[in-house]
């Protein structure tokens, strides 16, 4: 998340930079008879909380805002195995894991990650959530990697052009 110039930032270190900034004020001398360091401290008590409020909202809409890469995703191998399962069949994550040596915690992680690229959805069926591949995601990424899959087509298409000429000419 990018913030006030800095990229990554923790939720307490935006409520700080939110509180001194915005919120802070000085308070009247301790030689004022309307000085109160228990109204003080209560005051800037206050405002810290309304400052790390703010921060995790902030960070809240920020994440929802925010999609995971679709490539990112199928980068890891068990995400793209999972895949691979839930092709054939709607499953539940009890199903899945079965088929992984890992806890059912990491497959869950595995999953929501996968929803949250739309490369897999789930629906509820009574208590069970089952998840099923998204097949319009998956046409997407076929898309994009098909352009690519031309192109190597062609330079092996040439380079077995060259290789013939090349036997030839050894003939």
């Amino acid at each position: 998340m990018q913030l006030f110039g800095c990229k990554y930032m923790s939720i307490q270190s935006v409520a700080q930079i939110f509180f001194y900034k915005t919120v802070q004020r000085q308070p009247a001398t301790s030689n004022s008879p309307h000085f109160s360091f228990k109204k003080y401290l209560k005051n800037i008590l206050r405002n810290q909380i309304v400052a790390l409020i703010f921060a995790a909202n902030r960070f809240r809409i920020k994440s929802n805002d925010m999609r995971r890469d679709i490539f990112q995703a199928i980068a890891d191998p068990t995400r793209r195995a999972i895949i691979t399962l839930i092709a054939v069949q709607a499953m539940t994550p009890n199903v899945i894991a079965d088929n992984f040596h890992t806890t059912r915690q990491s497959v869950s992680k595995h999953l929501r990650i996968l929803t949250e690229c739309q490369l897999v959805k789930q629906e509820q069926k009574g208590r069970e959530i089952y998840y099923s591949l998204e097949v319009e995601k998956m046409k997407e990424i076929d898309k994009w990697i098909d352009q690519f899959r031309k192109i190597w087509e062609t330079r092996f298409n040439q380079l077995d052009k060259v290789l013939s000429t090349i036997k030839k000419q050894k003939k």
